[in-house]
């Protein structure tokens, strides 16, 4: 069955079928945009309880109710300094040691952080990783785990393959195939990468500072020179997808995480060494 899904997905037009959702995802066109946001909500158990709007007819459009704002407090940040946060509500996918620059991406695979990232990746060999998997009745946002500088990005055109376990399990490369953006940030106590991974049917990639605005047509590193308080909002999925953290050897430590493990933005998933 995991492999009949995914050779499914390499048939579908996953751009074309991509910009068609999205279309639908901006209409503000009540009744259209009411009946969306119900049907979602209900299919997939949506909690709005902790949403600054807790009406489902408050939103403008489908992309406003599905990148929904928090109440203030509802995510806390960790008490100890040195703690990183988880940077989105979601499920552990893997994580663990980056082994001669490879990652795990399900049991028995690995993929490599050069073909990930491509110029970001030094000086990540021997640290971990963490990927944490948003499921759609997630909340969307994306946070920075630890305060910083955001020093650069690299946006990477791909496809659009679902990320979800199936395909993690059958589709070689998976995040490495993927459209994605990676955002590599400096702290004072060592550099740290965070990738979004764009997916099917990802109405877009989008960051809190100008550009690049997905699809990404073209891959491109750009320069930055943004600070960033630990928890700060950095972008976000219309509609879900997948984040890695990358963190340095021997200066940084994650927590026992395991797959399947639900976790909450703003809970303490490692910690800096000093």
């Amino acid at each position: 069955m995991s492999k009949a899904f995914a050779a499914l997905q390499r048939l579908l037009p996953q751009h074309g079928l991509t910009r068609s959702v999205a279309c639908l995802a901006r209409s503000e066109t009540r009744w259209l945009k009411d009946a969306c946001i119900k049907g979602f909500a209900r299919t997939y158990k949506v909690d709005l309880s902790e949403a600054v709007h807790s009406d489902p007819t408050d939103y403008g459009t489908f992309n406003e109710f599905f990148t929904r704002a928090l109440k203030p407090g509802a995510r806390p940040m960790p008490d100890q300094p040195l703690a990183i946060a988880c940077p989105a509500d979601g499920t552990i996918s893997q994580s663990g040691e980056i082994t001669h620059n490879t990652l795990l991406q399900a049991k028995g695979t690995r993929y490599s952080l050069d073909s990930l990232v491509h110029d970001l990746a030094a000086g990540f060999d021997g640290g971990s990783f963490v990927t944490v998997y948003l499921a759609p009745h997630n909340y969307h946002r994306v946070h920075l785990p630890s305060g910083g500088t955001l020093t650069a990005t690299r946006s990477i055109p791909g496809s659009l393959f679902s990320v979800n376990a199936k395909t993690e399990a059958t589709v070689a490369d998976l995040f490495c195939r993927n459209e994605r953006l990676a955002c590599r940030f400096h702290t004072q106590s060592g550099d740290m990468l965070v990738v979004f991974i764009g997916a099917l049917i990802v109405g877009r990639i989008e960051t809190v500072w100008p550009g690049p605005n997905s699809r990404y047509r073209r891959a491109e590193t750009r320069p930055y020179d943004l600070t960033f308080k630990r928890g700060d909002e950095i972008g976000r999925f219309l509609l879900g997808s997948t984040v890695i953290v990358c963190l340095p050897p021997r200066r940084a430590e994650l927590n026992r995480l395991t797959p399947g493990q639900t976790v909450r933005m703003g809970e303490s998933i490692g910690y800096w060494r000093d």
